[in-house]
């Protein structure tokens, strides 16, 4: 069986890559086993010294990584490039801030001493998608490498260049052989890698369908998972928002990298009052986007990543305004480019809210007042991240306790950053990454009593 990566702007194939075998995955495993004892032989100092060296290369080397993702899946080279260089920043932050989140937690207790201590456990399966190639796998990988685990990459099919790039980021950076290693299979044979005993651990970020499989293979096998799936993330514009700003932020927020992002603000909750404002100031700046070749100067939105995946918003789109949405730019496909759209009249029940639009269309749904767009904003299966505009901070801080999301951010787009946990609730999954949340997740919390 052979992989793919095939250039969604031209569908040209770039490469193929033939698949691990069962003795090939052994050996990874194997590998990744006798890494976890090396880097905890090697001490904190020593992998903190191994990251630094990471991110180095990450910022030596941005051009080249954001080539071969904008080859792969589409992104604009500067979208890609500034992946890249997000990457080397967290390096760098956890490498820097790590030591105190790993330290012994002393509790008071009847007994002489006692603390919970933060231990690694092993190998953690990462299985990650295309649309953040490199975000997605280094957010993961670099508390978990830091504290002293090791990795096993299994990336999306289309980005296998990637995976291979990352696995030679860390060897060259100076981390022990096998520390990270990306495996080459299909996702119908990650069982036996999830049944593994050297696997201490798994962690999806993808679809919703695809949690609910691993989710249940982890249970199956009692290993700790986290799961960041699918978003329908609302960008809640009450009435005395700073209008302007809004409008501005939410069309970057939702068509940035092709609008293929599980927290782009897929649905535009607008308060009446100001909502045919919004849609003029929208409709102006989304039809000024130059969609493209991801190479171009010029270039806001590349293609989308997979023809199908193109066909499926097209099909969305469509069945929305069959439904009595309006479309107001955009919409026109051509292969995997798909010139950003913008559907209003968008309703409960609509295709553009129910389900999760993985693409450059935005939809407005008008609320009559307050209450209406919070109820608006929590009618969904979904919660992984809100968006909330309002210059009143006092009333948004009330607000943001009634969403039903794992992050909520006030006159600001949803994002991921290191020092803040990120992840959802509902159908967008559970655990988190990032932050001191994200660096306990796969380690062992060893409660220890001295009499």
């Amino acid at each position: 069986m052979a992989f793919k990566s095939i250039n969604p702007y031209t569908q040209e194939t770039i490469a193929e890559y033939a698949a691990h075998t069962k003795a090939e995955i052994e050996k990874k495993m194997q590998d990744g086993w006798k890494a976890f004892a090396a880097l905890k032989q090697a001490g904190l100092e020593q992998r903190a010294a191994w990251m630094l060296q990471t991110a180095t290369l990450l910022k030596n080397n941005a051009t080249a990584y954001g080539s071969l993702i904008s080859r792969e899946m589409g992104k604009t080279l500067k979208e890609a490039k500034a992946e890249v260089l997000k990457c080397a920043v967290t390096a760098e932050y956890y490498a820097q801030h790590i030591q105190p989140m790993l330290q012994p937690r002393l509790i008071e207790s009847d007994g002489r001493r006692s603390y919970a201590a933060f231990e690694p456990k092993g190998i953690v399966l990462a299985i990650m998608p295309w649309n953040f190639p490199y975000w997605q796998v280094f957010r993961f990988a670099i508390p978990n490498m830091l504290a002293g685990n090791t990795v096993i990459l299994k990336h999306a099919s289309n980005v296998s260049g990637c995976g291979l790039a990352i696995e030679d980021i860390f060897r060259e950076a100076g981390f022990p052989e096998g520390a990270f290693q990306t495996v080459l299979v299909s996702s119908k044979d990650m069982e036996p890698l999830v049944a593994d005993p050297r696997v201490h651990g798994v962690t999806l970020t993808g679809s919703t369908p695809a949690g609910m499989s691993v989710g249940q293979l982890a249970g199956k096998y009692i290993k700790k998972s986290v799961l960041e799936l699918g978003g329908s993330d609302p960008f809640i514009v009450l009435k005395d928002a700073n209008l302007e700003e809004a409008a501005k932020t939410a069309v970057k927020a939702r068509m940035q990298n092709a609008g293929q992002s599980c927290i782009a603000a897929k649905r535009w909750i607008v308060e009446k009052a100001v909502a045919d404002d919004f849609i003029q100031q929208v409709q102006s700046l989304i039809t000024s986007l130059n969609q493209g070749d991801p190479f171009a100067a010029d270039t806001d939105t590349g293609p989308m990543a997979r023809p199908d995946l193109a066909e499926e918003l097209e099909k969305q789109m469509q069945k929305s305004m069959e439904q009595g949405a309006t479309l107001l730019a955009g919409g026109e496909r051509n292969g995997c480019n798909f010139i950003p759209a913008l559907l209003t009249g968008v309703k409960p029940g609509m295709t553009a809210f129910e389900e999760e639009t993985f693409g450059p269309l935005a939809a407005v749904i008008t609320a009559d007042n307050e209450a209406s767009a919070i109820r608006l904003a929590n009618q969904t299966p979904f919660g992984l991240g809100a968006s909330l505009w309002t210059k009143d901070i006092e009333k948004a801080a009330r607000l943001a306790t009634l969403i039903d999301s794992g992050n909520v951010f006030v006159n600001a787009m949803v994002r991921s950053d290191a020092r803040l946990p990120f992840g959802g609730v509902k159908q967008s999954g559970y655990g988190r990454e990032l932050s001191l949340e994200g660096v306990h997740e796969f380690l062992n919390i060893k409660t220890v009593y001295i009499q």
